[in-house]
């Protein structure tokens, strides 16, 4: 099963969001119950979501 997990776990209380891989506590826990096309979509999702996590840091 293919996952962005990069084994560094850790929430962002300000998104919500792995510092790790970018998913939320919500897709985390329902990895394994997605499809393999809802998984695609998340992943394909991330790039942007690591982009928008460095542009808030910055103000």
């Amino acid at each position: 099963m293919n996952s962005p997990c990069v084994k560094f776990c850790q929430i962002d209380q300000s998104t919500g969001l792995c510092a790790g891989c970018s998913r939320s506590l919500d897709e985390i826990a329902g990895w394994s119950g997605y499809s393999e096309e809802q998984r695609a979509e998340i992943i394909a999702d991330l790039p942007g979501r690591r982009t928008a996590e460095r542009q808030e840091g910055v103000e």
